[in-house]
C-alpha cells in the first residue's frame, strides 16, 4: 500500500487507504491494535492531521521506516464530503495528502516537545497569576484598599497595606492566603524562567538568537521549540506568515486588499515576539542605529501598535536569516 490516512483519537482510530489492486481499506481500530495494523498493511506514507498526539505517532511511524505527512486541519476540512464522521474524516485526510501542492507540518522531535511543554506550563502559570492579581485587587477595593496595576510591586505593597489597614480578622486571613498563593505562583514562574535561561546558555541556536534585540530566553526557546529546522520555510516572510505577523489578504481581479493580522497564527509565539518588540520600543529614544531609526519612522508614520507588529515581523525575518546562515546578529 502506498499511502494510509489515519483519523486520530484517544482510543479509537479510523484508517483509510487504497491497496495495490485498487481495493479500498477503511476500518476502525483500537489504540493497541494500530501498530500491528500498520505493520500488516505496510504503507510507504502515513498521513494524519496535525492535532493532539500526532507528533507522538509521527515519531513512532518514522522510526519504523514510514514517511509521515502531517496536515493542518484547516487544509483537510475542504475535502470532507457529506456529514462528519471518523470514516469521512479519514478519507478527507487521504484526499488532502494526495494533493501535489499540499503543505505539510514537520514532525516535532522529542526535545522540541519537551521545550514546548515548559512554555505551555509557564503560560498557564502566568495566566493564573494575572487572574489571581485581578481577583485580589477587586476584593481589596471593597475594603478601600486601592493599588495600581502591575505585578512587580503588588505583593510587598499589599502586605504593608494589610499591616496598617483596619480590616477584620477573617478578611486579613483571606487576603494572607491569597498573597501566599500569589507568592507560590511567582516562585514557580521564576524557577521555569531560570530553567529556560539555563537551556539558552547550553543551546547554540538559542544563544545565537539572543544576540538579536528583542529576543530573550523566552522568545529564543519558543522559536527553537516551534520552528526546529528553518529550511522548512522558503523565506523569512513565509516564517513570519506562519507565525501570524503579516496582514490578511483578500485579493481578486488584480486588486489587493490587506487587513490586519489574522486569527490563524501561532498565538503564543506571536505574543512573545510582540512583547519583545515592546521591550525594544522602551529604549528606542536612546538608539541611533539604522534598525532603530526605521522602527521609529514606522511608529511615527503608522502608529505605535502597527509599528510593534512591524518590528516583530522584522525580528522574525532576521532570525530566519541568522538560522539559515548560522550567524550571529550583525548590528549595522
Amino acid at each position: 500500500m502506498r499511502m494510509l490516512a489515519i483519523d486520530l483519537a484517544k482510543q479509537s482510530f479510523h484508517v483509510h487507504g487504497i491497496s495495490a489492486d485498487g481495493e479500498i481499506v477503511s476500518r476502525r481500530v483500537g489504540r493497541q491494535g494500530l501498530p500491528s495494523l500498520i505493520v500488516k498493511l505496510a504503507p510507504a506514507v502515513i498521513a494524519m492531521e496535525a492535532c493532539a498526539t500526532a507528533h507522538y505517532w509521527g515519531r513512532l511511524f518514522m522510526a519504523a521506516g514510514h514517511e509521515v505527512r502531517l496536515i493542518n486541519p484547516h487544509f483537510v476540512k475542504p475535502f470532507v464530503r457529506g456529514s462528519k464522521n471518523d470514516a469521512v474524516d479519514a478519507e478527507a485526510i487521504f484526499d488532502a495528502a494526495s494533493r501535489p501542492t499540499m503543505r505539510f507540518v514537520p514532525v516535532k522531535t522529542e526535545e522540541q516537545q519537551d521545550l514546548q511543554s515548559l512554555h505551555r506550563v509557564r503560560d498557564r502559570l502566568v495566566a493564573q497569576r494575572t487572574s489571581l492579581i485581578n481577583h485580589l485587587r477587586g476584593l481589596l477595593a471593597e475594603y478601600g484598599l486601592i493599588y495600581p496595576k502591575g505585578a512587580a510591586l503588588l505583593l510587598p505593597r499589599v502586605r504593608c497595606g494589610l499591616a496598617e489597614a483596619r480590616v477584620s480578622a477573617m478578611a486579613r486571613e483571606t487576603f494572607e492566603a491569597l498573597l501566599d498563593e500569589l507568592e507560590s505562583l511567582e516562585a514557580r514562574i521564576e524557577r521555569l524562567d531560570d530553567r529556560l535561561s539555563a537551556i539558552c546558555r547550553e543551546d547554540e541556536t538559542c544563544r545565537r538568537l539572543m544576540t538579536l534585540p528583542g529576543v530573550g530566553p523566552i522568545v529564543a526557546t519558543a522559536l527553537a521549540a516551534s520552528i526546529g529546522d528553518p529550511r522548512q520555510f522558503q523565506s523569512g516572510r513565509e516564517m513570519a506568515a506562519w507565525i501570524g505577523l503579516v496582514p490578511r489578504q483578500y485579493s481578486t481581479g488584480g486588486k489587493s486588499r490587506l487587513g490586519g493580522v489574522g486569527r490563524r497564527a501561532n498565538h503564543y509565539l506571536r505574543r512573545q515576539l510582540v512583547h519583545g518588540a515592546r521591550a525594544v520600543a522602551l529604549r528606542l529614544k536612546t538608539k541611533t542605529d539604522p534598525r532603530s531609526r526605521w522602527f521609529q519612522a514606522v511608529i511615527d508614520r503608522r502608529g505605535f501598535n502597527k509599528g510593534i507588529v512591524a518590528m516583530a515581523n522584522k525580528t522574525v525575518r532576521i532570525a530566519w536569516a541568522m538560522l539559515m546562515r548560522q550567524e550571529d546578529y550583525a548590528r549595522a
